[in-house]
Parts: C-alpha cells; structure tokens; sequence
C-alpha cells in the first residue's frame, strides 16, 4: 500500500471511529448538564452531575433496578451456557439420524419473531404464576438457537480421537465434557457469555409483558419510565443511560479478546 492509500485510509477511518464514539461522548456530557442545555445541543461538560443523581435517585429506586438487572443476567447468563452448550455438544458429539432435522426445526425457530409468541407465554406464565419472578424473566430466553449452533460449530474442532480416548480409560461423556471440552472451548463460552449477558441486561419488551411490579423492574424499564409524562428531565435521562451502559462496556472490553476468538472459532 502507497503512502497516499496510508493517508487516505487512515483518515477515513478515523473519522468513523470519531462518528461510532460521538454517541457515548453526548450521553456522558449531557448527563453533566441541565436539560435546557442539554436540549439546546451543548457538547462541553456541565456542572449539574451531582444534581442530576439526586434528582435520579429521588424519584425512581435504582439501586433496586440495578439488582435486578445484575441478578436476572447472571441467571440467564450461567444456566443459558450449561444448556446450549450440552445442546451444541451433543449434536455434534454423538451420531444419529434425526439430529440433523431436529438441528433444523430448531434453526427455523430463528425465523420466529418474539413478538408472535409473546401473548401465549404470557397467558402460559400467568397461569403458572410466574409473573414477577426471575423464572418468568429466562425461561423464555433460556436456551436460543444461535448459540446452540455457536457451541455446534466449535465443537467440531474438538478433537473426536481424544474423546475416544478417554472413553476407553473409562470416563463418561459428563465427565469428558467438563474436563476436556469445557476447558478447551473457553473463548467460545466467552463469546457466548458475552451475547447472553448483554441482551439479557438490554431487554425491555419482554420485562415490560411479564414484570408488572415496579418492585421487579430492570434498568432498561428504569429508563422508558424517565421518558413517561409531559416533561422529560434529559440531564437525568442520560445519567441514567450512563449507569444501564456500564456493564455491558466493562462486560465487553474484558472478554473482546476472548470474544473475537470465540466467534471466529478459535480453539486452544
């Protein structure tokens, strides 16, 4: 590559970064700011942070959502991995006919949009007296297909010679795939750790059908509240934004590493 291409591509990627992070800047330096300056398109930071969250935490309770959020992640986070990952084991590992179309059928669910079957869960749920309940909040998201198929695809790196040969030394498949594959596939547990606890923090329409009580409400549902009513305080706002965007970035920048590998199928 010439100079001249050097110069040009460096450029342009530069003010495309500048363009990604701008979003982050204006959340951060608004939550600095009143609401009249923040609705006037200042871009320098303000004096009104530590107003803004007692403002914030006066009128809503976000130590409570912030719980949980934390708690309804992490459930769904550790048991989606313990079962798609069996799941995406055991599809590749063992031999049988039918596995093929069931792999299929549960592809198509993909094509499935949530929104078709959110009133039969709901009416299932309500029956089942789970509304309000952190069983309501991951069953229905417990186990998806992509990342059934991401731990799929990884385990047809896996070796299939070194879990014959711990056959034959007489370990069952639990214990080959807690103590071979397991270790093995960690950027892919990563990558899908990473998924998981992401749109489990992120998610608002489901929260919003089945968690009626404000006692149960997540940070996603903290926000949409903030925006209710005939004056919306957006100094607030973008705090509270701040505070439900944290994790997910500290989530992230810890496992990129691993991220990338997991998802690219990266094995060691």
């Amino acid at each position: 590559m010439t100079k001249g291409k050097k110069i040009i591509s460096y450029t342009f990627l530069s003010i495309v970064s500048l363009l990604s992070i701008f979003p982050l800047y204006w959340m951060v330096i608004a939550a600095t700011n009143k609401s009249v300056d923040v609705s006037r398109g200042t871009m320098l930071p303000g004096m009104e942070l530590i107003n803004n969250f007692k403002n914030l935490v006066a009128s809503q309770n976000v130590l409570n959502a912030m719980t949980n959020s934390f708690k309804y992640a992490i459930a769904m986070t550790v048991l989606s991995l313990a079962i798609c990952s069996l799941a995406g084991y055991g599809f590749e590992i063992f031999h049988d006919r039918g596995k093929d179309m069931v792999m299929s059928v549960i592809l198509l669910a993909m094509m499935v949009p949530f929104a078709a079957t959110m009133i039969p869960l709901y009416q299932l749920f309500s029956k089942a007296h789970l509304l309000n309940s952190t069983a309501g909040f991951i069953l229905p998201m417990i186990s998806t297909p992509f990342l059934i198929m991401l731990f799929r695809q990884s385990a047809r790196s896996f070796p299939h010679d070194i879990i014959e040969a711990a056959r034959m030394d007489g370990l069952n498949e639990f214990q080959i795939f807690y103590k071979m594959f397991f270790p093995t596939m960690r950027s892919t547990y990563a990558a899908a750790m990473t998924i998981t606890f992401m749109n489990a923090w992120n998610s608002y329409l489901w929260p919003k059908v089945i968690m009626s009580d404000t006692k149960s409400a997540t940070m996603p549902m903290l926000v949409a509240n903030l925006t209710e009513g005939y004056v919306t305080d957006y100094g607030m706002l973008m705090l509270s934004v701040v505070f439900c965007t944290i994790p997910t970035i500290v989530i992230f920048f810890l496992l990129q590493k691993s991220f990338a590998e997991g998802i690219t199928g990266a094995v060691k």
